[in-house]
């Protein structure tokens, strides 16, 4: 499984690279009109969504859907559907970001309606680097390179403002407020891992070794002698994420490779985690 999990890493890294690119020239930017630009935001809402960029202003709202995706790239119509070919000739097939972006846009305006709001929307998909070639785009959806990104907002209308300036920024705090952190599902259960395939104990982040021990007040490595305080913190994190949702205090003490009961009950209990069970069957939970 590692070639896989390596190839999901880097492609969650090159979408998380795109992303980066487009605020950056969004931040260099000085727009002439009030607005407010979210980036990588989750409303709470009946259906789990998540905009790579937002711009509210009190005209209209813009959908940005951002692609980092090297090759040669054809949007498809029917069925909707990105295919990339590589320089070896071999082709990939991607869900078309038409449809991630057709889809968001409707979702916010639900969102908007729910809120007694209505408002234009507009919506690009973007491709993060000119080096990404198109040899077929999208018949009728914007397709923009980040440094066209400003010209196109500008060329949006504004002779109607829907909203004055209590409610603009009211809505703005909605959407904070609303943004829910998306959690993926652990490694083992989306890829069908077993436990014992990972290595249990806490990283040295300076040293990178596994395998560091709780002093009374800290952290310890054996190897370069390096302290961290918080390393149970990032390591039951590690947990959540690689293993399942929940944890008890034997789960603990295996994990982090510490001995005393009640030194993993004081470290569960220090992060504030909601419990469920009596005290023997206990299990802590740090995500929803």
């Amino acid at each position: 499984m590692f070639p896989v999990l390596a190839a999901k890493q880097s492609a969650v890294e090159a979408g998380i690279g795109g992303e980066e690119r487009v605020a950056e020239v969004l931040r260099k930017y000085s727009f002439s009109f009030e607005q407010h630009i979210f980036h990588d935001l989750c409303p709470a809402s009946v259906d789990h969504f998540q905009m790579d960029t937002f711009m509210l202003s009190p005209w209209f709202g813009v959908v940005l859907e951002v692609k980092n995706i090297s090759g040669i790239l054809e949007f498809k119509d029917h069925p909707p559907q990105l295919i990339r070919t590589r320089e070896d000739g071999h082709k990939d097939g991607f869900e078309s970001p038409v449809v991630q972006l057709e889809r968001n846009c409707e979702l916010i305006m639900d969102w908007l309606k729910y809120r007694g709001l209505q408002l234009p929307l507009y919506g690009a998909v973007v491709l993060a680097y000119p080096k990404q070639i198109v040899a077929v785009p999208p018949k009728e959806t914007k397709l923009l390179f980040p440094n066209l990104i400003p010209s196109f907002l500008k060329s949006i209308p504004r002779q109607d403002r829907k909203l004055d300036l209590d409610t603009f920024q009211w809505l703005s705090n909605e959407l904070l407020h609303s943004h829910q952190i998306y959690i993926p599902k652990p490694i083992c259960e989306s890829y069908n891992i077993p436990f014992s395939d990972f290595k249990p104990g806490v990283r040295c982040l300076v040293c990178r070794r596994i395998g560091m021990v709780k002093t009374p007040r800290t952290w310890v490595c054996p190897f370069c002698h390096e302290t961290d305080h918080k390393a149970h913190i990032r390591t039951l994190r590690e947990w959540f994420l690689i293993f399942k949702r929940s944890i008890t205090n034997r789960e603990c003490r295996e994990f982090l490779g510490v001995d005393g009961i009640h030194t993993a009950t004081r470290i569960l209990k220090s992060m504030d985690m909601r419990s469920d069970g009596s005290f023997r069957d206990r299990s802590y939970f740090m995500f929803k």
